[in-house]
């Protein structure tokens, strides 16, 4: 850090397309993103292209997790927040700040999947950043160094972003036939900012099962807003929507999931409060327990 102060940006972290200077003997390996050129040796660190992590590597230092129980033992999720990569998704702004979906969609499915994982169930989670962990900032900064699972670089053509992702669900479905496997996509909206919007679900309309377990978190959702909201009525809805891709080609039973409109000052509060953040992951789980313990 010494020898770097000049580039090194907030919070003392490495800021991607700068190169750092390296002291002349390491004495422990440090792992890598990507590989950095020192200024000094014109050498290159090689890093495997593969890299399969532990999911618990993904939640940060202050959310390390271990099981709880097995209220979900034998159970599969694939979890993908959209975009991701070069494609930071909707974008909102907050005051001089810019809001990008993938970093709240992000934050919001690594709760979802550290809460599930505590209950023992298996986690996928096809959209991961090496380095951001679950955060409990308002403003969550962007940053596009995202990769769909193991560690596949995510392009810039949108059909060619989904087809990865889905790629990577449908070649791990056979590992575990036979199991409750379910996949959920989590976004954020665009749209007016006057429009405040609920959170909606969306199926696969020949998908029963996709159906379903969309349907138990949205009456999860529902009762959890009437208790804490109960004198504003909750508008989210459940329905078929085949022209999304993921929805339509994922083997995994599907439910897409928008979490609200990132434009709107209301939605906004979903958001910008972590609590808030925790909150919908929890109820998620309220409502994908309801399911598998209905199969």
């Amino acid at each position: 850090m010494a020898l770097n102060r000049a580039t090194l940006g907030k919070n003392k972290t490495l800021v991607a397309g700068r190169q750092y200077r390296l002291p002349p003997l390491v004495r422990r390996p440090v792992a890598a993103v990507r590989p950095i050129k020192p200024r000094t040796t014109g050498k290159t660190a090689a890093v495997p292209k593969k890299v399969v992590l532990p999911l618990t590597s993904f939640f940060g230092k202050n959310y390390g997790a271990v099981p709880s129980d097995g209220l979900l033992r034998g159970a599969v999720f694939y979890l993908s927040s959209g975009h991701g990569g070069p494609d930071p998704g909707a974008m909102g702004k907050y005051g001089s700040h810019t809001l990008a979906e993938d970093e709240y969609a992000y934050d919001v499915t690594l709760r979802l999947a550290r809460v599930l994982y505590m209950h023992g169930a298996l986690v996928y989670l096809i959209i991961r950043d090496p380095n951001d962990g679950i955060r409990d900032q308002a403003v969550l900064l962007p940053d596009y160094d995202e990769v769909t699972y193991p560690s596949q670089p995510i392009p810039r053509n949108q059909l060619a972003r989904l087809r990865q992702r889905i790629n990577a669900v449908n070649a791990l479905y056979p590992r575990h036939k036979g199991a409750y496997q379910r996949f959920l996509g989590l976004h954020v909206d665009s749209r007016s900012e006057g429009k405040n919007i609920d959170v909606f679900f969306y199926h696969n309309s020949s998908s029963a099962v996709g159906k379903r377990l969309a349907q138990n978190i949205h009456r999860m959702f529902t009762a959890r807003y009437k208790r804490a909201q109960p004198n504003r009525p909750y508008s989210g809805t459940v329905s078929a929507r085949n022209t999304l891709f993921v929805v339509r080609n994922s083997r995994a039973p599907a439910v897409f999931m928008e979490l609200g409109n990132i434009r709107n000052a209301k939605d906004q509060r979903r958001f910008l409060i972590p609590d808030n953040r925790q909150a919908m992951a929890n109820w998620m789980y309220e409502g994908i327990l309801a399911d598998y313990r209905s199969r």
